[in-house]
């Protein structure tokens, strides 16, 4: 019975991921009626439950572990990153007559899960200027729009900038052996 993955472990991380999403769930709910009360609470139970059994996810594991360092050093980056996005885009927005050159680029992940994808994606796509267009999840790619583009340099720069939000976000949230992966690939090298 172990052998497929129904033991005590397996039912017990189970039960831990079930619960966690309920509880994100009930929170959420919460948090949209504004209001903490026994009936939200019981609404927002009903409405998890409701949610996971009639749209089941594939469960997302995170491999590695939480480091507060690494996470700090991530939204500082972050916020300074999007301050300058933001001034960059209003810049071309007030500029008369200027027309912005943008383009579409593949970037190859190094470490290609799930989590790092859409951590990835997500990340670039709250960046102004950067927009995720389409994801090849088998391939490990990201495929960016971005703007103001006026010279193969920038296109190679944007690709560089999107790989060190990768290995940021890995900093962050990603195992010691991605960690190990993600650093031993220069950010300026094209992946295969």
């Amino acid at each position: 019975m172990t052998g497929l993955g129904q033991g005590p472990r397996a039912w017990v991380r189970r039960w831990r991921e079930q619960s966690s999403a309920v509880a994100g769930l009930v929170l959420i709910w919460v948090l949209l009626w504004g209001d903490i009360s026994w009936g939200n609470l019981l609404g927002g139970l009903l409405a998890a439950a409701a949610v996971l059994v009639f749209f089941p996810l594939p469960t997302v594991r995170l491999g590695g572990r939480l480091r507060l360092r690494g996470l700090l050093a991530f939204a500082g980056r972050f916020v300074v990153e999007l301050v300058w996005a933001s001034l960059h885009v209003a810049r071309i927005g007030v500029q008369p007559g200027y027309t912005p050159r943008s383009a579409i680029i593949a970037v190859r992940l190094v470490v290609p899960t799930d989590l790092n994808l859409t951590l990835t994606a997500e990340a670039v796509s709250l960046v102004p200027g950067t927009l995720i267009v389409d994801v090849d999840r088998n391939g490990g790619v990201l495929y960016v729009h971005v703007l103001d583009v006026h010279a193969p340099a920038d296109i190679a720069n944007a690709r560089k900038e999107i790989r060190l939000l990768e290995r940021r976000i890995v900093a962050a949230v990603g195992s010691a052996a991605e960690l190990r992966q993600v650093r031993s690939v220069p950010v300026d090298r094209e992946l295969p």
